[in-house]
C-alpha cells in the first residue's frame, strides 16, 4: 500500500486498516524468518508544515527459528511505529529545524506502507528466541567433554572455582618466587 505526497498533503490525515501479506519478502530479505502470517496494520499518514508522519500498530505471527536447536517457534510481534518523512527540498531549506529529529528523506512521490512495516519487523526480530521446551535450563545441550552452562551456574563454577583457590594453604604464596622481566 502506498500514498502520494500530493494526496497526503491535500487530505492532511489518512487512516487505515490493512492486512499485507510480507511473507515473501520478509522470507527474501531475511534467512531468519521461516515463514510469516499476514500482518495487521492499524494506523494513520499525517501531512503538518513539510513533514509526513507515518503512525501505526502491527501485529504479525512469525515463524523463525529457536537460536539453540533451530527448531521452527512461532513468535508473536507487536509493535508501535512513528516515523517521519520529508522531501529533499525541504530538508535542504529547513536543515536547522531537523537536526534534532530522525526524519527520513523521500527518494520517491509517495509512502510505502508495506514497506516500512517489512523494514520494522526485520529490525525487532530478536537474537534469541527458544522453543516452550527449551526456555529450563534442564535441558541444555551436552556432549563428549562439553556441556552448555547458563549463565547462572557459569557464574557459580567460576565462584567456587575462586574459593578453592582461596582455602589452598600455599594460595598466597603463589607469585612470591616468580621474577619479573623486563
Amino acid at each position: 500500500m502506498k500514498w502520494s505526497i500530493l494526496e497526503v498533503s491535500k487530505k492532511k490525515t489518512i487512516e487505515f486498516e490493512e492486512e499485507l501479506d510480507l511473507t515473501a519478502e520478509l522470507r527474501q530479505r531475511s534467512e531468519e524468518i521461516l515463514d510469516a502470517k499476514p500482518v495487521k496494520v492499524q494506523g494513520q499518514v499525517s501531512y503538518d508544515t513539510g513533514i509526513y508522519y507515518l503512525d501505526y500498530t502491527l501485529k504479525v505471527e512469525l515463524i523463525i527459528p529457536s537460536s539453540r536447536s533451530l527448531k521452527p517457534v512461532d513468535y508473536l510481534m507487536e509493535l508501535s511505529v512513528s516515523e517521519a518523512f520529508t522531501t529533499e527540498a525541504f530538508l535542504k531549506e529547513n536543515k536547522d529545524l531537523l537536526d534534532d529529529d530522525i526524519i527520513f528523506t523521500l527518494d520517491e512521490d509517495w509512502i510505502s506502507l508495506s514497506e516500512s512495516v517489512a523494514d520494522n519487523i526485520l529490525l525487532e526480530i530478536p537474537l534469541q528466541v527458544l522453543a516452550e521446551d527449551e526456555r529450563d535450563n534442564a535441558n541444555l545441550p551436552s556432549g563428549k567433554n562439553w556441556t552448555v552452562l547458563s549463565e547462572a551456574d557459569y557464574r557459580k563454577q567460576k565462584e567456587e572455582e575462586t574459593d578453592k583457590e582461596k582455602k589452598s594453604p600455599f594460595a598466597d604464596l603463589a607469585g612470591l618466587f616468580t621474577e619479573e622481566k623486563n
